[in-house]
C-alpha cells in the first residue's frame, strides 16, 4: 500500500530560545530536521514525504532537501497556526488509499525499525501509536493541592502516529478543538479506537536545548 510521511516542522522554537525555529538548528552540522527526513527515507524505499514548515521558511526547506538522500521523494506545504491546522494541510496532499505517518520533525532520533512497526500494526489494526511506560512519579493538579497517580497505567506518547488514510482523512474532516493535541485525539474524537504500540526512549523531542545536547551525544553513540 502506498506510503506517505507528513513531518510536521511548524515550530518556532520559542522555547529553545534562538530566533532559528529548532527544526533547522545545527546537529553535527547538519540540520535537526535533515535527520529526520534521512530516516523516513531509508525506513522504506516507496514511501514519499509531505514536509510542513513555517511559511517563512519553506524556501529554507526547498535548499534542505536538496541535499537529501532523495528529494525527488519529498513534497512541502507551508503550515497552520495550530499542529491540526499544520497536519491538514499535509494531508491535502494526500490523493490514495495508503497509510500515513504523522511525525514531529524535531524527533529526529526515531528509528527505522519502528517506522516499520508501525506500518505493518496500521495495516493490521488501523492505526499505531507510538508510546513509552512513564518511570517518573506523576502527580495531578487538584483544588485541593495534587494527588498521586498511577504510573503504571500512564504512558507518554510519541510519533510517528500512523493510520491508514481512510481513518485519518475522515478525522480531520472535524472541526478544530482545543482538546486535540495530536492526531490519536482526533482520530479517537471522530470515533476511531486508538491502538498503541511500543514506542523508544530514544525517541525524543527536541523542545530544549539540553534536548540539543542529548541528541548530540545519542548520535555519536555515547551513553
Amino acid at each position: 500500500m502506498k506510503k506517505y510521511a507528513v513531518i510536521v516542522a511548524g515550530g518556532n522554537g520559542s522555547r529553545m530560545k534562538t530566533a532559528t525555529p529548532k527544526q533547522f538548528l545545527l546537529l553535527h552540522n547538519k540540520p535537526v530536521l535533515f535527520y529526520t527526513i534521512e530516516v523516513f527515507l531509508k525506513a522504506f524505499s516507496d514511501l514519499e514525504i509531505i514536509l510542513v514548515l513555517p511559511p517563512d521558511f519553506v524556501e529554507d526547506g526547498y535548499i534542505m532537501t536538496e541535499l537529501s538522500s532523495d528529494a525527488a521523494r519529498i513534497k512541502l506545504t507551508a503550515g497552520g497556526k495550530t499542529r491540526f491546522e499544520s497536519v491538514k494541510k499535509g494531508l491535502e496532499l494526500v490523493k490514495e488509499e495508503s497509510v500515513v505517518f504523522v511525525h514531529d520533525g524535531v524527533r529526529c532520533l526515531v528509528s527505522a525499525a519502528l517506522i516499520r512497526a508501525c506500518y505493518e500494526q496500521a495495516m493490521e489494526k488501523g492505526s499505531a501509536v507510538p508510546a513509552v511506560a512513564v518511570t517518573d512519579s506523576v502527580r495531578v493538579l487538584t483544588a485541593r493541592g495534587s494527588q498521586p497517580l498511577n504510573r503504571d497505567l500512564l504512558r507518554a506518547v510519541q510519533t510517528p502516529q500512523t493510520f491508514r488514510s481512510s481513518i485519518l482523512l475522515k478525522a480531520f474532516e472535524q472541526p478544530y478543538r482545543e482538546a486535540f493535541t495530536d492526531e490519536a485525539t482526533v482520530a479517537e474524537a471522530a470515533g476511531f479506537e486508538i491502538h498503541l504500540i511500543e514506542g523508544d526512549k530514544k525517541n525524543i523531542k527536541i523542545t530544549l536545548p539540553e534536548d540539543l545536547l542529548i541528541a548530540e551525544n545519542l548520535l555519536s553513540g555515547q551513553p
